[in-house]
């Protein structure tokens, strides 16, 4: 396994190759500080209106590619809602300035995109066999502490991931994990973040030995704000589908929140269960983000998503990540803090629901997209005074249409109506709150929004 996590190229300052690694119980439902940002509730992230968040997104190795400024245009144009990007601290390749990361996070709100940030330097400590030069959490926080004027007040639009894959499969330094990682958050709380915390598994990221499947609870604790994810980082480990399931369902069950923050198709050390990891994450509510755009060498450019950054030449692999069965396009939904990008000029694309009427909730219907033969909806639903725990909305659909398939709700159809129900983990609204879902629907897409009726209890 060790050996094998050899992937990535490129020297951003120099023309030579370099060595990078691809590859993210006791908790407590408590909201962070700054609600009014992305924050954790009831082991799932969220927004600060309440709505969930699940992430849709593609890694972006942004440091040995500076150059490469369109490439978070090129990510949101595959439907993705997220992009994690690989930042250095300067430790082991070039330093990405804090007025860089500033561009970074510009960037990647001009596209609409929750922007994910991470330290690749810390990856692989203890293993300097392996990984020579990388550095601690510690260290690590040393260079977020430089960042924070850059970040503070970025809590509804940037999660910190503290540091990619921070250790290897050193039995020693694994035995750090939770304290180190503990102690990295307590750190960055104490500069000031009030930003979502990431923490990669160690053994390079996918958890083998369960280090952090066994003592998130202890790691999630230790965050006085409460406003920790997990990131499981799943390759050949990750073979099996039962493995994929057990992994990500005990987190589900510990109450803990959990992503997916790399992954890809295949690997050297071994096939990935890819198609799992996809119709899990849905299944279940989690988020994802694959790797990674391009730029991957020394023998891994079949996990490059496009060829050579251009959005127009997707790889077989990006061609399953965005357009597959469970992938990005299918599934993601836009962050809420980015509004709901519509025209209240035009009649097919409302504007947000009005507050409910009857205490309950109304919903509204806006046409995303359409071609030929079909046509991609969404609907957001929005609770009266009230919290509910379930709800379901309805509605007419077009004359010999249907619906193929939803995402974060099931469908079920009656005629010309088509009514979707909550999934088991997004049933639960605030007071205020929304919910949104998607849909697919065959035929012709309707004229008009049509009116959507909604029930909650």
């Amino acid at each position: 396994m060790r050996a094998l996590r050899r992937r990535f190229v490129a020297a951003a300052a120099a023309a030579a190759t370099v060595l990078v690694t691809a590859v993210s119980t006791v908790p407590v439902a408590v909201a962070a500080t700054a609600e009014d940002g992305i924050h954790v509730v009831d082991g799932r992230l969220v927004e600060g209106d309440g709505s969930d968040l699940v992430l849709r997104g593609i890694n972006h190795a942004h440091t040995w590619y500076p150059q490469q400024t369109q490439a978070l245009a090129g990510i949101k144009a595959t439907g993705a809602n997220s992009a994690r990007v690989v930042l250095s601290s300067g430790d082991r390749w070039t330093r990405t300035s804090p007025s860089e990361v500033g561009s970074i996070v510009d960037s990647c709100t001009t596209n609409r995109l929750v922007c994910m940030l991470e330290v690749h330097d810390t990856t692989g400590y203890g293993e300097p066999q392996y990984a020579p030069g990388s550095i601690t959490l510690d260290r690590a926080v040393d260079y977020w502490e430089t960042l924070y004027p850059t970040l503070a007040g970025s809590e509804d639009r940037v999660l910190v991931n503290i540091g990619n894959e921070p250790f290897g499969n050193d039995a020693a330094t694994n035995a750090r994990w939770a304290s180190d990682t503990s102690a990295a958050i307590q750190r960055l709380r104490q500069i000031g973040y009030e930003n979502t915390i990431v923490v990669d598994a160690p053994n390079w990221g996918q958890d083998w030995q369960h280090i952090m499947r066994d003592q998130a609870g202890t790691v999630f604790a230790a965050d006085p704000d409460r406003n920790t994810v997990f990131s499981v980082h799943m390759y050949g480990v990750y073979g099996q589908a039962s493995t994929v399931t057990s992994y990500l369902e005990h987190f589900v069950a510990a109450g803990l929140p959990i992503v997916v923050g790399e992954f890809g198709d295949t690997h050297s050390d071994g096939d990935v269960a890819e198609a799992a990891i996809l119709s899990e994450t849905r299944r279940l509510g989690l988020g994802y983000l694959g790797w990674s755009w391009s730029g991957n060498g020394e023998g891994v450019e079949y996990l490059d998503i496009v060829h050579d950054f251009d959005a127009s030449r997707p790889t077989a692999w990006g061609q399953r990540l965005i357009d597959g069965q469970d992938g990005i396009r299918q599934t993601s939904q836009e962050a809420s803090v980015f509004g709901d990008g519509t025209d209240p000029t035009d009649p097919t694309d409302p504007t947000d629901p009005t507050d409910p009427t009857d205490g309950s909730c109304t919903a509204t219907l806006v046409v995303e997209q359409a071609w030929t033969s079909g046509y991609q909806g969404q609907v957001t639903v929005r609770v009266g005074d009230e919290a509910v725990t379930s709800w379901q909305a309805s509605w007419a659909l077009p004359a010999g249409g249907g619906v193929s398939q939803a995402w974060h709700g099931i469908v079920s159809t009656s005629g010309s109506t088509a009514t979707v129900t909550n999934e088991s983990w997004n049933g639960s609204v605030a007071a205020g709150g929304t919910v949104t879902f998607g849909f697919t629907g065959s035929g012709a897409a309707p004229t008009a929004a049509p009116a959507v009726t909604c029930s909650a209890s």
